[in-house]
């Protein structure tokens, strides 16, 4: 029998009136976040009884979040497999969170990304469910902005930008800063313009940890986003309440990707004054800084640079630590925020230590889409009540590697000794903080360009790389059969395909178009071992 998971007339109802109650915790909420800063004793505190909480924590967001909610797409997984809450209870009691978790994963209480964000129905079995993004919102979550993930999927994924998750999350960004020696310093940030996941996150926390933002740049201006009324509403309001409350709180100022030595300039002149600054980025905006300060002869001994976005790689930490300045990764993801930050010992450039009093994380074997390639993709469930999306073994599309060790960094100090590293995904492309689903790209190159400028589709693939500093491209493969007059044609087609109808996908747009991202090489697609032609050549996926 087919269980069709369906949206009741009710719901849609409500969901209106949802949005704006959730607005209003928002807009009412604010103040009180800004006017209770933490200290870092307090953050230690806090990071130390979640660690200790953190089963009861998992059990009660179960209790409440999942089984006294009957639209729950989990509710209906833990049902078709027989397992309520008091078996998982036990389970808990008797082998610990992760091997209970494991145990659920293998007998299907799982939820791939694709089924995450909504672009295919669930289905274990007899069981099938079409389901929505917003069917895994966490109805514990409440003070919130209603924003979207970069929508280069085509599909932006709506995420709850939640301040009460931002001040969760605060603890464990302070406790990592305090062991980098990154607390209490100068911060320039150069993310997106607000209600952005990652722009709001780190304006938030800065405020919430009682740290002076002294510049905010921006790659795209808001008029080359058109974003909405309430988007320009919520970006004034957030400035000017956080300056009421005697907040420093900057406008942000537009520097485009071409223009890093603007930042640069910023960042060497905030080292100069205070000896120290803090510059919160992207991976690849942070190897444009350091590679315009080596151009223009500016020191940038004394910075530090906290980056996300895209893999750390050795090429782009050691284009970074070229200028003097000192770097470590956080792992975040839009649905989930920040998961990990960087270890102050680390193995390599990618080593973070798992938030373990925030997220619980297993490995299951995932093939790659369109490969016969096997990787240990990362499941992660959610422990605290304001996660903006709830998680029960959900695939976040990463693989890396998982283990646990002694590192003698601060982390550890308080229980922290599970990291993350070597962090790639298995079917995005990401390039200057921008990602694109595989199976996006993948219609681009075998139906959209073989109709427009001829061949079929093993005539075109796209391949990640690393130019010599460190920056990523993209270089679109095209046989030398095809001809094509003009190769800046070919990448304006594939530019302007990409998200096509999302709103969200001008920002993927704009940036890669500033950066050159797409380079074309007319010459035969690269074939694997085996022969094959696949369609995404991404680095990592012969690790």
């Amino acid at each position: 029998m087919t269980n069709r998971w369906k949206l009741g007339p009710l719901r849609l109802l409500m969901d209106p009136l949802g949005r704006l109650a959730s607005y209003a915790h928002f807009a009412l909420g604010l103040p009180r976040f800004y006017r209770r800063p933490l200290s870092l004793g307090d953050a230690q505190t806090t990071v130390q009884r979640q660690l200790a909480d953190r089963e009861r924590n998992f059990l009660d967001l179960l209790r409440r979040g999942i089984y006294a909610q009957p639209d729950s797409p989990y509710l209906a997984l833990l049902k078709h497999v027989g397992c309520d809450l008091a078996d998982i209870e036990q389970r808990v009691a008797k082998q610990g969170l992760e091997e209970t978790l494991r145990e659920l994963r293998h007998a299907g209480v799982f939820v791939d990304y694709e089924e995450f964000r909504g672009m295919k129905p669930l289905v274990r079995g007899s069981l099938s469910m079409d389901v929505r993004p917003a069917d895994f919102d966490n109805p514990c979550a409440t003070r919130g902005l209603f924003g979207k993930t970069s929508g280069s999927t085509g599909k932006g994924s709506r995420v709850v930008i939640d301040i009460d998750h931002f001040a969760a999350q605060t603890p464990f960004e302070m406790v990592g800063y305090h062991a980098h020696g990154a607390l209490g310093i100068p911060r320039i940030h150069w993310f997106g313009i607000l209600p952005s996941v990652a722009g709001m996150g780190g304006f938030f926390r800065a405020a919430k940890a009682g740290q002076t933002l002294a510049k905010w740049f921006t790659p795209v201006a808001q008029d080359e986003l058109r974003p909405s009324l309430k988007n320009r509403l919520a970006t004034n309001y957030s400035i000017l309440m956080g300056r009421m409350c005697g907040l420093a709180m900057p406008w942000p100022e537009r520097a485009g990707v071409e223009q890093s030595g603007v930042v640069a300039h910023a960042v060497a002149e905030e080292v100069r004054r205070h000896g120290a600054c803090l510059v919160r980025t992207m991976v690849s905006l942070a190897v444009r800084v350091c590679s315009a300060a080596k151009e223009e002869g500016l020191d940038l001994t004394g910075a530090i640079f906290a980056v996300a976005g895209e893999p750390t790689t050795p090429a782009r930490l050691a284009a970074i630590t070229s200028s003097g300045a000192r770097c470590f990764p956080i792992y975040a993801f839009s649905e989930a925020g920040q998961v990990g930050l960087g270890c102050a010992h680390p193995v390599d450039g990618s080593d973070v230590h798992l938030y373990r009093g925030a997220f619980a994380v297993i490995q299951h074997p995932r093939r790659v889409p369109g490969s016969a390639t096997i990787v240990q993709a990362f499941n992660f469930t959610s422990l605290l009540p304001a996660v903006p999306k709830l998680m029960l073994n959900v695939e976040s599309d990463d693989y890396g590697v998982l283990e646990t060790r002694a590192c003698g960094c601060p982390f550890e100090t308080h229980g922290y000794m599970e990291h993350m590293r070597d962090i790639h995904s298995f079917q995005k492309l990401t390039s200057e903080g921008m990602t694109v689903i595989g199976r996006e790209m993948i219609r681009i190159l075998e139906e959209v360009l073989p109709a427009r400028f001829g061949g079929n589709p093993v005539d075109y693939q796209i391949v990640e790389e690393e130019d010599h500093k460190g920056l990523p491209r993209l270089r679109l493969n095209v046989a030398p059969r095809i001809h094509i007059d003009d190769d800046a044609q070919l990448i304006a087609v594939v530019l302007a395909e990409l998200g096509r109808g999302s709103d969200g996908s001008d920002l993927t747009r704009a940036i890669w178009r500033q950066a050159e991202t797409f380079r074309v090489t007319h010459a035969e697609p690269k074939a694997t071992a085996s022969g094959k032609v696949l369609p995404l050549h991404l680095r990592g996926h012969s690790r």
